[in-house]
């Protein structure tokens, strides 16, 4: 696969270009992947953070191929993915689609979409036909895209390359996350374009193990609980004792996610100095 170079168009097929944002870091990995979709008239997925520098490249990607940006297509409103959508559609004009940002979500006070977008709603061209799939767990506004003719997944941050993604409460939701992998598994889904890493291959393989990894995770939780409430804090080296310290912090916040689905099962309490087996 080519390198990972910031503001560098790269070609993935005839149909998509990524141009990967200057914004590196402990949660964005190399940065957010933004795509062009098609090469007339063309979608931009993901446009990225607040960033003039990636609007130019992005701008600069479509005169590649004498093509205009007609879509700003948001998988979800994180700060990393949506705020450029502002600069690039004063610049260019064009209409945003996606959902609503959620209320705490930083968008909420700047971003509007011009149409808000459905679990199966269809953008067409000559060139391409993307399918919106509606994703909630990392986020509740969360959507993947299917690019049809490529058997194509925009996964946002639903599926990541190199890392599993944070589920933080109450927006994002672990029993959502697992539904919507699930309904994953039933599309006809060859190649995963994800919003941070390079492009992943069998996707469906990928799928299955983010599946199985949730899973196994939460029997973790479960072996690490018993009839005395254990606070996040406590519970947390245990249950991620394979993760990097540093990463605890984060894991957290998945951890909180496990223990909200697990209570929703009936299968574990939260009371007011932590959370014990039901």
């Amino acid at each position: 696969m080519p390198e990972l170079v910031a503001e560098q168009p790269v070609a993935l097929s005839t149909r998509v270009t990524r141009v990967l944002a200057g914004n590196p870091g402990f949660m964005t990995g190399p940065g957010t992947n933004s795509y062009l979709i098609g090469t007339r008239d063309i979608a931009v997925l993901d446009p990225g953070p607040a960033l003039s520098a990636h609007v130019d490249a992005l701008l600069e990607a479509a005169n590649l191929t004498g093509g205009r940006i007609r879509w700003i297509v948001l998988t979800h409103t994180h700060q990393d993915h949506a705020p450029a959508a502002i600069e690039l559609q004063r610049r260019t004009g064009a209409e945003i689609l996606g959902q609503s940002p959620l209320p705490g979500d930083p968008a909420q006070a700047t971003l509007r979409v011009d149409r808000e977008i459905a679990h199966g709603t269809v953008l067409k061209t000559d060139e391409f036909t993307l399918r919106a799939l509606h994703t909630p767990g990392h986020v509740g506004n969360h959507l993947c895209y299917l690019l049809e003719e490529e058997k194509l997944l925009f996964s946002g941050d639903h599926l990541i390359n190199g890392s599993t993604v944070v589920i933080i409460p109450p927006s994002g939701h672990m029993g959502d996350y697992l539904r919507s992998l699930d309904m994953l598994r039933h599309e006809d889904i060859a190649v995963i374009a994800p919003g941070h890493g390079d492009v992943i291959g069998n996707a469906q393989a990928l799928v299955q193990f983010t599946i199985a990894h949730r899973l196994a995770r939460e029997r973790k939780v479960m072996e690490k609980l018993g009839a005395t409430p254990r606070s996040l804090q406590e519970l947390t080296p245990q249950v991620y004792d394979d993760v990097s310290q540093a990463l605890h912090p984060v894991a957290q916040y998945s951890l909180h996610a496990h223990l909200i689905k697990l209570a929703e099962d009936g299968l574990v309490l939260e009371e007011e100095n932590g959370w014990r087996l039901a």
